[in-house]
């Protein structure tokens, strides 16, 4: 036992360095997100298999975000660091003026600009009362999306951002053979700046969330997993003001409903392949739910290991469109000046729209001794809609990269 807590210890002293670094370069999520969230989609492996990681993770900060009962396949001592650098298109033309807002017809890109998305974490293989088990901690990117349109004088200030960053601690044991089990608490910071015109700041909010999960191992080469996730609420107090009266803002990231299988039968066993499928419950979600509906995800992802160094990954995700009809002319609890039409302005800023995305990646071990590099690469598909006199486009690509430390003389991250 004194040998885990010396190694853990370890890995926690390097997170206590890295973590000012990655608190100063993480800015909000610009890649491809299934409403505002991202799934798993920029982390070391998963990332380049397109998110699929519920049944059999091949990072352990997929399950620490993702599914906590996977967690209970990663052995010994980990850390992890790294990230993705995420660049956006996104352009918006107004049809028609909004005359309460001050917002005249224009046609503009975004001036908003990329982003560095970090993500680290440790996980520590431990025993309780001599019942074996795996804890991990990490420091996430969870969300965000952001529209500035500021330099456009008939904009009138438009702007919209939203960040949230997540510090998970998640514990998995396993029941049997074949089943695990794992749970998971996230207390999230999440920072909110608009998207009510020129009128308000970025306020700070805070909120938790639960998470939990299984895998079940259903054949020798097959496994299946589930795992459920409590929404996250967040107050942003006086975070709007109208006529002089301010607004608080009630805003839910959704409830989430997650079913995976891997199967790694196929070529004597170094090709794994993964399908996830999401259930996103935005229409329960203060402000959210007044401009998305509930949306299905399909992640699909392979892994072929080449050699015991070298393994090649690829993946493809769809999403079903979440932006739903105008029908309140609130939003979050604070009402919109101009209606219905202000109600679509805002859909325009928040336009999680494309619903394809491609993604490949390398995962190399041993780069040096003891420590593994995975680097990922994505984009995702151009898209256009229009809300009313609102129309949007937007597109993206990221690129990442991560370096494992193994600790212990661990040289494998999963059992």
């Amino acid at each position: 036992m004194s040998k885990y807590v010396g190694n853990f210890l370890r890995a926690a002293f390097i997170i206590a360095l890295a973590v000012s670094l990655w608190l100063a370069a993480t800015s909000e999520s610009r890649a491809q997100s299934y409403g505002i969230e991202l799934h798993n989609n920029l982390m070391p492996a998963s990332g380049a298999m397109g998110g699929a990681s519920i049944a059999k993770p091949q990072d352990f900060l997929s399950a620490i975000n993702g599914n906590p009962g996977a967690l209970a396949d990663f052995s010994g001592t980990h850390f992890t660091f790294g990230g993705a650098w995420a660049e956006p298109t996104y352009n918006i033309n107004q049809l028609a003026p909004l005359p309460l807002v001050g917002v005249d017809p224009f046609s503009a890109k975004s001036g908003t600009p990329g982003s560095a998305c970090g993500n680290i974490g440790v996980s520590q293989e431990l025993s309780l009362n001599g019942l074996p088990a795996v804890f991990g901690l990490g420091f996430l990117t969870n969300a965000g999306a952001g529209v500035d349109f500021r330099g456009v004088p008939a904009s009138n200030g438009t702007s919209a951002e939203y960040v949230a960053l997540d510090l998970v601690s998640a514990l998995a044991m396993p029941i049997s053979e074949k089943l695990s089990a794992g749970a998971a608490f996230t207390l999230g910071t999440s920072f909110l700046d608009g998207p009510f015109t020129d009128t308000g700041g970025m306020v700070p909010a805070y909120g938790i969330r639960g998470t939990v999960g299984v895998t079940y191992q259903l054949f020798p080469d097959t496994s299946i997993g589930t795992y459920w996730q409590s929404k996250k609420h967040f107050h942003f107090d006086d975070a709007a003001v109208f006529n002089g009266v301010a607004y608080d803002v009630r805003f839910d990231h959704p409830e989430n409903i997650g079913v995976g299988i891997a199967d790694q039968s196929l070529a004597d066993g170094r090709l794994l392949l993964a399908m996830d499928v999401l259930y996103k419950q935005y229409s329960e979600a203060d402000f959210l739910g007044a401009i998305y509906k509930d949306q299905w995800v399909y992640q699909f992802g392979a892994q072929y290991e080449v050699n015991p160094r070298i393994k090649l990954r690829c993946g493809y995700s769809y999403n079903t469109d979440p932006m739903r009809d105008a029908a309140v002319t609130s939003i979050g609890g604070v009402p919109i000046p101009d209606g219905i039409p202000g109600l679509r302005y805002i859909q325009g800023q928040f336009a999680a729209i494309s619903q394809h995305n491609l993604s490949g990646g390398i995962g190399i071990a041993d780069v040096l001794p003891g420590i593994d590099m995975d680097m990922l690469a994505g984009g995702m598909f151009g898209e256009t809609e229009q809300f009313a006199t609102t129309v949007a486009s937007v597109e993206s690509y990221w690129v990442g990269s991560y370096l494992t430390w193994h600790f212990g003389g661990a040289k494998d991250v999963r059992k």
